[in-house]
């Protein structure tokens, strides 16, 4: 049985706009380029604190490690500062051992001299981190970077998810904790935030939010973490900074808060943060979560004590 509806209604395939005609050398070109740099090296971490960072091997020589200055840089505490090295020599890829603590293995091998990469090779590097060997194209690195940014980004603000946040943090609390070096967690949120919704409606909400990223971002050092923790609220992780440098941190970052214009379609709104500090080793935290909640009670004094300003959790 048919349904009248259809039957003699027009294929839909008829009704759509004209097919647009490709010229025949573009469509040439665009298949070409499709393949053309696919012998492009790169390395992926699919496991570990950084997964989905894609690090492209470009140079003749290329160090891996912890340390910030490594040309490819992965904070994990179970990597060497200086890890292993990359050698590149016309087509073929090289990974080589530094003499690291905790050694790399090569698809679960471990590697005692220079060994040549294949597409799909597993490196692994101390206990957590594994990188994945690859070849790609330009469309295939886009691609890739997209996917991590979607993993790892907060999609209103841009800032590192809440996800990120707790991966980055259990690593450097280890850090910390096992060299004894400071590390501060600060965290603030919109004052009054509510009003500011139930007044000017969502939208202008969300743009303010984009735009407390915007600054917060521009204030922050490049070795600082910034993260959406949840709704309003906002995370920072510094590594080295003691209690004393993250207040001043928090404090200028309120201050540019306070003297920013926010303005959504044409309004003035009206916007200050509340901040909280906490450092290692001034609070005596021995997980991730214990100097989150610590931060956090004192962003709560800071609510508590008249808003738009800073408290710390060791006084």
């Amino acid at each position: 049985m048919t349904d009248d509806r259809f039957e003699n209604s027009p294929d839909l395939a008829e009704t759509s706009e004209a097919t647009m005609i490709v010229d025949a050398n573009a469509l040439k070109q665009a298949q070409a380029n499709q393949g053309q740099d696919r012998d492009q090296a790169y390395l992926i971490v699919i496991s570990g604190p950084h997964v989905g960072k894609m690090f492209k091997v470009e140079d003749d020589q290329s160090t891996v490690g912890r340390s910030s200055k490594a040309d490819m840089y992965v904070n994990d505490v179970g990597i060497s500062r200086k890890h292993a090295k990359l050698l590149t020599w016309g087509d073929d890829v090289f990974i080589e051992d530094l003499q690291s603590a905790n050694g790399t293995y090569l698809n679960g091998t471990r590697i005692s001299r220079r060994q040549q990469l294949q597409d799909g090779d597993k490196i692994t590097l101390g206990s957590t981190t594994i990188l994945k060997f690859t070849y790609h194209d330009r469309l295939d690195e886009t691609f890739q970077k997209q996917m991590f940014d979607a993993a790892l980004r907060d999609g209103l603000t841009g800032a590192y998810n809440k996800n990120f946040l707790m991966n980055h943090l259990n690593t450097e609390m280890a850090f910390a904790l096992r060299h004894t070096t400071p590390l501060s967690v600060i965290m603030f949120d919109v004052d009054k935030f509510k009003p500011v919704n139930d007044t000017y409606g969502h939208l202008a909400g969300d743009a303010i939010l984009k735009r407390l990223s915007e600054i917060a971002i521009a204030t922050l050092r490049s070795d600082d973490i910034f993260a959406r923790y949840g709704g309003e609220e906002f995370t920072i992780v510094s590594r080295g900074t003691t209690i004393d440098a993250a207040a001043i941190i928090a404090e200028r970052l309120r201050q540019i808060v306070e003297n920013t214009d926010f303005i959504f379609e044409g309004q003035h709104i009206p916007i200050t943060i509340s901040l909280g500090v906490a450092s290692l080793p001034d609070i005596p935290a021995s997980t991730s979560e214990e100097l989150i909640d610590a931060a956090d009670k004192a962003l709560y004094r800071a609510k508590h004590g008249g808003r738009n300003q800073v408290c710390r959790a060791d006084q």
